[in-house]
C-alpha cells in the first residue's frame, strides 16, 4: 500500500508541475530550444557525437534552469545579446579590439572581465556596507552589482570562446583550460551559488562573506593575467584538445565553488555564534539563526561533493583516453582524492553520527584550504600529467 501511495503520489506531483508552468515558462523552452537547434544546424559538421549529446544536454538543462529559476533567464538573454554584439564588432580580426570602441572599454574578453573584477570587488564592500549599516537599499544595490558582475563575466568566457577561433581555428577552444579562466569560471559559479541562496533563503547579509572569496580570486586573477601575462590565447596541448574539457572542468568548477560558499557560511556561523556566547546582541545577530547557516553549509557541501564525485569519474574516463589508465596517481589526481576523501568524510559525519555546530563550520574551512591546495597549491609545488597552469 505505501509503494502504490507513493507512486500516486508522485504521479499527482508530476502532474502539478506541468499544470503549474506558465506561458512564459513554454516560451523561455521554446526560445532555448530553437537556440540550441541553430547552434546544432550551424556547427553539427565540426562536432563529434559526444560534443552534440553535450550540446542537447545543455539546452535541455539551461530550461530546467529557468523553469525552477526565473532570473537565471534573464541572465542567460542578456549574456547571449552582449555575446553576439561583440563578437559582431569583430570585423577584421583580433585588431578590432585596439580599435572599436566598444570592444577596447566594454566587450571584449579582456574589457568584460575587467568590469566583472572591479564589480565583485565594489560588490563585496557594498554588501559589508549594507552588512554594518543594515541597510535594504545598500543590498539591493549589492546584489545587482553581483548580478551584473557575473554578466560580464559570463560575457567575458563567451567572447573569448570566440577570440580563439580568430587566433587560428586550430586554435580555437573552450576557455577553461587555463588558470585565468578557471579562475574566471570559478568567480562566476561561486557567485551564481551564492545569488541562488540569497533568493531561497531571501537575506543578503552573507553577501559580503560569500564574496570575500570571491574578491580574493579576482586579486589573484588580475596579478596573475599582469605580472604573467596570462590574458594570452595559447593553443592547447594536445591532451587537452578533447571533448572531455567540456564536461569535466565545468563539473569541477562547480564543486569548488559550493565548497568555497560552504566555507565562507561557516565563517558567518563562527561570528553568529560567537555573538549568542557573549549576549553581545548587534550586528551579528542580524546574521541567519545557526541552524540555517548549519543547514546551508550542508545543501552547499552536498552539492559540491556530487558534482566534484562526477568531475572526478569523468576526469577517470578522460585519463583513460589520454593516458591509457583510469588512474595513476598523479599529484593533482591524488589531491582529488584526499579533497574527495575529506568531504565524503564530512557529509558521513553528519548524516549517521549526527555532527552538526562549530566542529562542521571549522571543518568546513579547512576543506576549503585542502581544496585550495588541490587547486592551486599542486601546480604552484608540485608537477605531473596536469602540469597545464603552472604560476
Amino acid at each position: 500500500m505505501n509503494s502504490t501511495h507513493a507512486a500516486l503520489q508522485h504521479e499527482l506531483d508530476q502532474q502539478s508541475f506541468w499544470k503549474g508552468l506558465s506561458s512564459f515558462d513554454w516560451l523561455w523552452a521554446i526560445i532555448v530550444v530553437l537556440g540550441t537547434g541553430y547552434a546544432y544546424t550551424r556547427y553539427a559538421s565540426l562536432m563529434d557525437g559526444y560534443e552534440k549529446g553535450i550540446l542537447v544536454s545543455t539546452g535541455a538543462s539551461l530550461i530546467a534552469l529557468g523553469w525552477n529559476w526565473k532570473e537565471i533567464r534573464a541572465l542567460s538573454l542578456v549574456v547571449f545579446l552582449l555575446s553576439i554584439f561583440a563578437i559582431s564588432r569583430y570585423v577584421h580580426g583580433l585588431a578590432d579590439a585596439e580599435t572599436d570602441f566598444f570592444l577596447r572599454f566594454l566587450v571584449s574578453s579582456q574589457s568584460a572581465i575587467m568590469w566583472m573584477s572591479a564589480l565583485y570587488v565594489l560588490a563585496t564592500v557594498t554588501y559589508f556596507i549594507a552588512f554594518f549599516a543594515r541597510s535594504e537599499f545598500s543590498g539591493k544595490v549589492a546584489s545587482a552589482m553581483t548580478w551584473s558582475a557575473t554578466t560580464m563575466g559570463l560575457v567575458g568566457l563567451m567572447v573569448r570562446w570566440r577570440e580563439t577561433y580568430l587566433v587560428g581555428l586550430d586554435v580555437g577552444h573552450i576557455p577553461v583550460s587555463n588558470l585565468y579562466e578557471v579562475f574566471i569560471l570559478f568567480s562566476i559559479i561561486t557567485a551564481l551559488l551564492y545569488l541562488f541562496y540569497e533568493r531561497r533563503y531571501q537575506t543578503r547579509v552573507l553577501g559580503g562573506f560569500v564574496l570575500l572569496v570571491i574578491s580574493a580570486a579576482v586579486a589573484f586573477l588580475l596579478w596573475y593575467a599582469f605580472d604573467r601575462d596570462a590574458a594570452g590565447i595559447q593553443p592547447l596541448v594536445p591532451a587537452l584538445q578533447s571533448y572531455w574539457m567540456k564536461i569535466h572542468v565545468p563539473a569541477n568548477f562547480i564543486g569548488y565553488g559550493a565548497f568555497a560558499l560552504a566555507a565562507m557560511v561557516a565563517v558567518a556561523y563562527f561570528v553568529r555564534e560567537n555573538a549568542e556566547h557573549k549576549a553581545s546582541g548587534g550586528i551579528a545577530m542580524t546574521l541567519p539563526a545557526l541552524d540555517i547557516l548549519d543547514d546551508l553549509m550542508y545543501k552547499s557541501i552536498a552539492l559540491g561533493f556530487a558534482f566534484f564525485t562526477l568531475a572526478t569519474i569523468l576526469g577517470a574516463l578522460w585519463a583513460a583516453e589520454a593516458w591509457g589508465g583510469y588512474w595513476s596517481w598523479d599529484p593533482k589526481e591524488t589531491w582529488a582524492l584526499i579533497v574527495w576523501l575529506n568531504y565524503a568524510a564530512w557529509l558521513h559525519m553528519r548524516l549517521t553520527k549526527g555532527w552538526r555546530g562549530k566542529p562542521m563550520a571549522a571543518w568546513a574551512i579547512v576543506g576549503l584550504f585542502v581544496t585550495l591546495f588541490a587547486f592551486l597549491g599542486v601546480n604552484m609545488f608540485l608537477s605531473g600529467l596536469h602540469s597545464y597552469g603552472e604560476l
